[in-house]
C-alpha cells in the first residue's frame, strides 16, 4: 500500500469482482474506502473459495484495507444514512463507485441533488443496463470458441475473470479522471461504463474483431502462442514447461540451446519460407514442436530450467497454485508486494499489497479485510455527523449493525 491517495474518501457499494477490486486498489493506494453492505452481508460475504470455518477467502481478498459499515438498505432511514455518507462534505470526499445501479435513490442524478459536485462511477453489465458477469460476457464475444485443444469443437471457458479484472482498472481510471476534472473545474461527474463494452472494446483493440470481420473466426490452437512460436513441452520427469520464441532473439536462443539449427534450416528449406518470420513459425508450429520435443523429453525439468536460464530463453514452468505458492518466491514474503498475515478464521498466508512502487512513497504492508460492519459506529460519527445517542438508537432499532459489536455483546 502507498499513501499517494491519502486524504481521498471513496464510498463503495458493490458485489462480485470488478468494483470491489477497484475499491481495494484505491485503498491500497492510500484512499479511505468505506464499503456499505446489508446487515446480513452482501452477495460476496460467503462467496467461494471458503475456508472450513465458512469464512470467505474471496471477501478477505477483495476488501483488504477498507472500512465496513452494515446498514439496512430496505428502510428509508438506512437509505438516508447511505446518502449522507456518499454526499458528505469535503474537498476529497463525494466520490462513489458502484455496480448496484439502484434507480431512484442510489443513481447519480438523485445523489447529486444532495451534492452537485458528486463524482460517481457506475459499472453495469451491458450498455442497456442488463445484468452480465464475466462468465456470460466471455462466451458472448467468442473467447471460449478459440480456447482449448486444437481440433476440439466444444467451447472452453476460462478460470480467470479477465473482463472483471480489466473493468476494475477502468473504474479506478474513470474515478481518478473525473476527480481531476472536478479539481480543475469544480464540476461533478457521473461516469457509466459496462462490463460487456470493456470486453468488446478490448478484443477490438487486440485486432480480434478486425480478424473476424475480414478472415472469419480464429481456430483453437491449444497451448500454442497464437501468431508466433510458443509451446508447452513435457520433460523426462513428467513436468511441463512453456517455452516462448516470440521475438527473433527468443527464437534463436531456443534453437541454439536445443542444438536444432540444422534441422530448422532443413524445415525452412522444405517449406520455402524463413523461420525468422514469427507468423511462419506459428504456421509451422507442429513441425517445429516435433523437432524440439526430443530435447525436452530427454531431460528433467530441473535440467531444462538450468539450460534455458543459462541460454537466456524465455520460459516458465506449469504449476498449480499450491505448487506456485511453495516454489515461487514471487508469491511470498521475498517479494515486497507480499506480507504474511494472520487472516481471522482463514489462516496465515501471504497477502498482496499494491503492486506499484512510487519513488516518493514507502511501501506499506497490506491491511486485512474488515469484519462486516466493523466501522459502522465510527463512520456514522466521523462521516455521517451523528452523535452517540443517534447512533445507539440506530443500533437499537436494527437499522445498522456491527458483527464485532454483536460478538462482544454475546460474550458479555
Amino acid at each position: 500500500m502507498t499513501a499517494i491517495l491519502k486524504g481521498m474518501r471513496v464510498i463503495e457499494g458493490s458485489a462480485f469482482v470488478a468494483v470491489p477490486l477497484a475499491g481495494m486498489t484505491l485503498a491500497q493506494m492510500g484512499a479511505e474506502v468505506i464499503r456499505f453492505d446489508r446487515l446480513e452481508g452482501g452477495l460476496d460475504a460467503s462467496r467461494w473459495p471458503v475456508a472450513p470455518t465458512g469464512r470467505s477467502h474471496f471477501w478477505a481478498g477483495l476488501n483488504k484495507g477498507k472500512k465496513s459499515v452494515a446498514i439496512d438498505m430496505r428502510t428509508p432511514e438506512g437509505r438516508e444514512l447511505i446518502t449522507r455518507l456518499i454526499t458528505a462534505p469535503g474537498e476529497d470526499a463525494g466520490l462513489f463507485i458502484t455496480n448496484l445501479a439502484v434507480k431512484g435513490w442510489l443513481d447519480h442524478e438523485t445523489l447529486s441533488r444532495a451534492r452537485p459536485d458528486l463524482v460517481s462511477v457506475t459499472l453495469t453489465g451491458d450498455r442497456h443496463g442488463r445484468p452480465q458477469v464475466d462468465y456470460t460476457v466471455n462466451p458472448a464475444i467468442g473467447i471460449p470458441d478459440m480456447t482449448g485443444p486444437e481440433g476440439l469443437s466444444a467451447p472452453v471457458s476460462h478460470a480467470l475473470p479477465a473482463w472483471d479484472i480489466a473493468a476494475g482498472g477502468h473504474v479506478v481510471q474513470a474515478l481518478l479522471a473525473a476527480e481531476r476534472h472536478r479539481l480543475r473545474t469544480g464540476e461533478g461527474q457521473g461516469a457509466t461504463l459496462s462490463l460487456k463494452d470493456i470486453a468488446a472494446a478490448t478484443i477490438g483493440h487486440l485486432g480480434m474483431i478486425g480478424e473476424a470481420a475480414t478472415q472469419g473466426p480464429r481456430a483453437k490452437c491449444g497451448n500454442a502462442l497464437y501468431g508466433a512460436y510458443g509451446q508447452d513441452f513435457r520433460c523426462a520427469d513428467g513436468r511441463r514447461v512453456m517455452v516462448i520464441g516470440l521475438t527473433e532473439r527468443q527464437w534463436k536462443g531456443l534453437v541454439r540451446v536445443t542444438g536444432t539449427e540444422a534441422q530448422m534450416e532443413r524445415l525452412a528449406a522444405r517449406a520455402g519460407k524463413s523461420l525468422s518470420d514469427e507468423g511462419v513459425r506459428f504456421a509451422l508450429r507442429q513441425q517445429i514442436t516435433a523437432i524440439l520435443s526430443p530435447w525436452f523429453s530427454a531431460r528433467s525439468s530441473d535440467a531444462v530450467a538450468r539450460e534455458l536460464d543459462a541460454a537466456g530463453v524465455t520460459w516458465g514452468p506449469f504449476r498449480n497454485v499450491a505448487e506456485a505458492l511453495r516454489d515461487d518466491p514471487d508469491l511470498g514474503p521475498d517479494n515486497p508486494v507480499f506480507s504474511v498475515l494472520d487472516q481471522p478464521g482463514l489462516g496465515r498466508y501471504p497477502v498482496p499489497g499494491h503492486v506499484t512502487t512510487y519513488t516518493g512513497f514507502a511501501r506499506e504492508e497490506p491491511v486485512i479485510a474488515p469484519e462486516l460492519g466493523a466501522h459502522t459506529e465510527g463512520v456514522l460519527a466521523e462521516v455521517g455527523g451523528l452523535d452517540d445517542t443517534e447512533i445507539q438508537q440506530l443500533f437499537d432499532r436494527g437499522i445498522v449493525g456491527d458483527s464485532t459489536r454483536q460478538a462482544r455483546a454475546t460474550a458479555a
